[in-house]
């Protein structure tokens, strides 16, 4: 689960000034919301979640936002898609969007924890997961640690161990700083949002931190992942396309197809990065529906 919050904060700040000019297209949390959000008291955290659409019948969605982000800079282009025939629960985790910090380490194995702990008090046994970017790292590990509690899990932007992150994505981050980050959507949305908007600082030095939490799977624990995974990455990812091929194979897919298809899928959007893949809802969204919407495991 290689795409730690350390890698995905070096590429926030090398890509800073094209983000800026996509600021008003991602910064859509004010917008994205349903109904008003709400609060659940979890783990010490007073914790926020967004509750869209209308229940199907099936579990709902739930969406797990990536590193420095919050609901809109991660799925305000796709929310209002998704939430079309199904419903779908957007949480916010520790020292993100609306969720406040405390002080206590900011682990993936503890979002994982948060995640489940918030599901259960709003009566969510099972659910269906789409984590983007460290957020795919929270579902992987919920997938791994805690197979019942997912029907199917969408993984944009996945690595399940250390080696599969692109040659010197994580060189100089100690630098990287909350000047850098100005003018970027993810600075705009926390200022916009959070509840202690002067702290985005500390929330960068809590992703650094969490880079040394890295969790790394085996083979086998992913050979052993029961619920249909889709893995949906760019042509140009923080992830190597090896790897992605590579996790894959392992979760049972590239195989020669004429008997019949693998229970899990693989998309690869073309020309895109890890930034701008859920920018993309004309592509992804026929794409995720499709997989959520077919029948059985």
């Amino acid at each position: 689960m290689k795409k730690t919050f350390t890698a995905v904060a070096a590429t926030v700040a090398v890509a800073a000034l094209a983000l800026t000019g996509c600021g008003s297209d991602t910064d859509s949390s004010a917008d994205t919301a349903a109904e008003p959000g709400r609060y659940a008291s979890v783990n010490g955290l007073n914790m926020y979640y967004e509750v869209h659409g209308e229940a199907n019948g099936q579990p709902p969605l739930v969406l797990l936002h990536g590193g420095l982000s919050a609901t809109g800079t991660s799925f305000g282009q796709l929310l209002p898609g998704l939430a079309e025939g199904r419903q779908v629960i957007s949480i916010e985790q520790q020292a993100h969007g609306h969720t406040a910090d405390i002080d206590r380490p900011v682990t993936i194995a503890t979002m994982a924890d948060d995640t489940l702990d918030l599901l259960d008090q709003i009566g969510v046994e099972q659910a269906d997961f789409f984590g983007y970017s460290i957020g795919a790292g929270i579902a992987l590990e919920i997938e791994v640690s805690h197979p019942e509690k997912v029907r199917k899990a969408v993984l944009a932007t996945v690595s399940y161990n250390t080696s599969g992150m692109q040659p010197g994505m994580t060189e100089g981050v100690g630098q990287i700083t909350s000047e850098m980050m100005d003018g970027t959507p993810f600075k705009d949305e926390f200022v916009a949002i959070a509840p202690h908007p002067d702290q985005f600082d500390k929330t960068l030095q809590r992703m650094k931190e969490t880079d040394e939490s890295t969790i790394n799977y085996t083979p086998e624990q992913i050979k052993g992942i029961q619920a249909p995974t889709l893995i949906i990455a760019a042509d140009n990812d923080i992830v190597t396309p090896e790897h992605t091929t590579e996790m894959y194979r392992l979760l049972g897919g590239g195989i020669e197809g004429t008997q019949g298809l693998p229970k899990s899928q693989l998309a690869v959007i073309p020309g895109t990065s890890h930034i701008t893949l859920v920018q993309q809802p004309a592509v992804l969204l026929p794409i995720i529906g499709s997989f959520l919407d077919a029948g059985g495991k």
